[in-house]
């Protein structure tokens, strides 16, 4: 079942309920599969270094280390800042009320890669009003976490019904160079090969 979200904006509540948008589920997808000469299925597994043990299917897995070499469980863990301060915890997005207070530009927006795409559902059309042709955008993040990512709220119209959509994604970092390119005087390379052949000259009353 579908998590609620809540949102607030011109001093009322909204309520909405997201449902993600699967590439796989407008696409479709494909599968390849391995079988053995009988016809059975073949299971994927690994071995170790030295190719004699064969280790199956989720006999492996990543773990944290100390200095020490000792396992370190992620509860023993604590995130810090870069200036090693510590770092607070954000709550889920579905835990409280998200205040729809910051506008996002149009550049703003294309400068994220998209990672999901959510329909949001049950939508009061008051809340689809407020938006209008804005961009409003929010730190989003699933559960309770360190991290958030920029997640945007667009209004789309389809054969004149307007819904309401979800963008999630991660800013990417552009630097601009400049469409100028520094330009070559002529002038000044001829005057250096004139001096070089000047210098090339040997003068016989030196001898």
């Amino acid at each position: 079942m579908a998590r609620e979200m809540r949102f607030a904006i011109g001093g009322r509540e909204y309520s909405a309920l997201p449902a993600k948008i699967d590439r796989k589920k407008l696409y479709g997808w494909s599968e390849v599969c391995a079988f053995d000469d009988d016809g059975n299925e073949c299971t994927l597994v690994s071995t170790d270094a030295s190719g004699t043990v064969v280790i199956p299917k989720g006999g492996i897995r990543l773990g944290m280390l100390a200095k020490d070499g000792k396992w370190v469980e992620r509860g023993q863990l604590r995130a810090v800042k870069a200036d090693g301060s510590e770092a607070a915890m954000n709550p889920s997005s579905y835990s409280g009320v998200i205040a729809l207070t910051m506008k996002a530009s149009e550049e703003e927006f294309l400068d994220c890669s998209i990672t999901a795409l959510y329909q949001l559902r049950g939508v009061d059309q008051d809340l689809i009003g407020a938006i209008g042709d804005d961009i409003y955008k929010f730190e989003y993040c699933y559960n309770d976490s360190f991290e958030t990512m920029p997640a945007f709220l667009l209004v789309s119209e389809d054969s004149g019904e307007k819904g309401l959509f979800m963008f999630i994604g991660s800013p990417n970092a552009f630097e601009f160079i400049g469409l100028a390119e520094a330009a070559i005087d002529a002038g000044d390379e001829s005057s250096d090969e004139d001096e070089g052949e000047g210098d090339g000259d040997i003068d016989f009353s030196m001898f």
